[in-house]
């Protein structure tokens, strides 16, 4: 597999930062994540941790993404609270990202090393759930 880096985002990553610094409160918001719709809007959503496991900034901000009628995703990030920098997704999190928006580019690293990858990039052998559908005839 050969990884391909993309320009990254920094508007993205700094929405992302500016929302997990001035929303993210106590244990219930931790992670904010910010993507770039295919026209260019950034949309933001922070995490809804719950002891029965809640969605990850990530999910929540496909989520909101949608509600403001944004159904093509091209960057995403995700940002931890306290000044924790950049997070990677989650195993949950890759697997949707990868089935919702095949095409991708997640910010992941740290300092130097921050890159955009192509969310297939962070699922080696991975699952392609649209590969695997019953046609509905």
């Amino acid at each position: 597999m050969t990884t391909q880096h993309h320009p990254v985002d920094h508007e993205l990553v700094e929405a992302a930062a500016h929302v997990a610094r001035t929303r993210c409160r106590g244990d219930n918001h931790t992670m904010a994540a910010a993507a770039r719709a295919r026209d260019g809007r950034i949309v933001t959503a922070v995490n809804a941790y719950h002891f029965t496991g809640g969605p990850c900034a990530e999910l929540v901000v496909i989520g909101a993404a949608a509600a403001q009628g944004a159904y093509e995703l091209d960057t995403i990030v995700a940002v931890g609270d306290r000044d924790r920098g950049i997070v990677p997704p989650c195993g949950r999190c890759r697997q949707v990202l990868l089935d919702y928006f095949p095409t991708l580019k997640v910010i992941v690293g740290d300092g130097d090393l921050v890159r955009a990858l192509p969310v297939a990039e962070l699922l080696p052998e991975s699952y392609v759930w649209a590969d695997h559908r019953l046609d509905a005839d």
